[in-house]
């Protein structure tokens, strides 16, 4: 290993070197079962041959210009996005933190329009938005912001699923201009709200004139089992973030605007350098035209209810067991006890999933995966949380 990387991570003792489909080798030829996508990124799964092909065939030709100029696989994703989305306009950055970022100054920038000198956003607990410094300040762990204060100042912090204490922001504080809202909490736990919350949300912020800002970084291109999760009701946000599977492995975030928010940012009020350069964005389109063509979002609804029924089946007599959250392959297994050494007991048994929020198994599998490989994939999740003893 090397001792000249910053520890910002405590990596696993594995390197991979080849992947295809749902499947990663490491180092020393042994096979795993991909069930974290990267934590929710390569969803068409490993050297997925359309966009190996896009990636090799732009990169011989032009990767890079800058936003001095017009790019033209810019314009051809953000006119995807919003046909997809039924949305405006789009902002490219590099990353979901970059996409919140961009978010957040869009939601300051209405207020100050307004004549709204502290523009405040609404943010929930047990959020995640990022590690800058804004969207760590946003994020609802302490965890993500110990050490790091003072934190940036504006958010003002309410349960999530829970549009009671909202109401009660808006009939106090004069200052808010938008809500930052996951539609699943990822890190959190995957944590489902209650059906119609977004709506609520959404009907709460027209009545204020709030902008609501959805974070889909993780629940967005089809992990849903729609498109967006929004989509699952009839609304539409102000502002949607984008990122992770955005690109299935080459970095890429898009901030997505709708109605009033599509023209807030003009030129000089935001950028970024790599943002939206042609190899990101030639990606991006061939992931969302495969993932169209191929129905991945409706196979997504499919082995997701195949999935939870053969957990929920396996794991019936586990006394550890609390609940299984799902929305599409976004799987959240809570259990009774922490649990984090799950991840190498599934290592060792060759299977990539991850522990949240300390009890919860967090399972978000390829939009790919086919019905053998999602009865593989229940099989050894079970066996893997069947080595856990009973809490006393």
């Amino acid at each position: 290993m090397s001792n000249h990387l910053i520890s910002a991570y405590q990596s696993l003792p594995v390197s991979f070197i080849r992947g295809d489909g749902v499947y990663l080798w490491d180092q020393d030829g042994n096979q795993y079962l991909d069930g974290l996508c990267g934590i929710s990124v390569t969803s068409l799964g490993h050297n997925y041959p359309a966009v190996t092909e896009a990636i090799q065939q732009q990169a011989a030709s032009l990767i890079h210009t800058s936003n001095l100029y017009s790019i033209e696989w810019q314009q051809k994703l953000a006119d995807r996005l919003c046909e997809l989305s039924g949305m405006d306009k789009v902002f490219f950055g590099n990353s979901g933190a970059e996409a919140n970022e961009a978010a957040i100054k869009l939601a300051r920038l209405y207020g100050n329009k307004q004549n709204i000198k502290d523009p405040q956003i609404v943010v929930m607990e047990h959020s995640f938005h990022g590690r800058t410094m804004a969207t760590l300040s946003a994020t609802g762990n302490r965890k993500v912001q110990a050490g790091f204060e003072p934190l940036v100042s504006g958010f003002v912090r309410v349960p999530y699923n829970d549009t009671e204490s909202i109401e009660a922001v808006a009939a106090n504080n004069k200052n808010v201009v938008a809500v930052l809202v996951e539609p699943v909490q990822g890190e959190g736990g995957i944590v489902v709200p209650d059906s119609g919350y977004l709506t609520a949300l959404r009907k709460i912020c027209d009545a204020n004139n709030w902008l609501l800002m959805l974070d889909e970084i993780q629940t967005g291109i089809a992990r849903s089992g729609k498109m967006f999760a929004f989509q699952h009701e009839s609304i539409i946000p102000d502002v949607m973030t984008l990122a992770k599977a955005l690109g299935n492995g080459v970095p890429i975030g898009a901030c997505v605007t709708h109605g009033k928010a599509a023209d807030v940012i003009q030129p000089g009020n935001h950028g970024s350098t790599f943002g939206g350069n042609p190899l990101a964005c030639r990606t991006a389109c061939t992931v969302l035209d495969s993932i169209v063509e191929n129905n991945l979002t409706e196979n997504a609804a499919r082995r997701a209810r195949q999935l939870v029924e053969l957990l929920n089946q396996g794991l019936k007599n586990n006394d550890n067991l609390m609940e299984i959250r799902s929305l599409g392959l976004l799987i959240g297994i809570e259990l009774n006890q922490n649990c984090p050494k799950l991840v190498t007991e599934a290592l060792d048994r060759g299977l990539l999933l991850n522990v949240t929020a300390d009890k919860v198994v967090r399972l978000l599998p390829p939009l790919i995966i086919n019905e053998t490989q999602t009865a593989e994939l229940a099989d050894k999740v079970i066996e893997v949380i069947n080595t856990l003893p009973a809490s006393h």
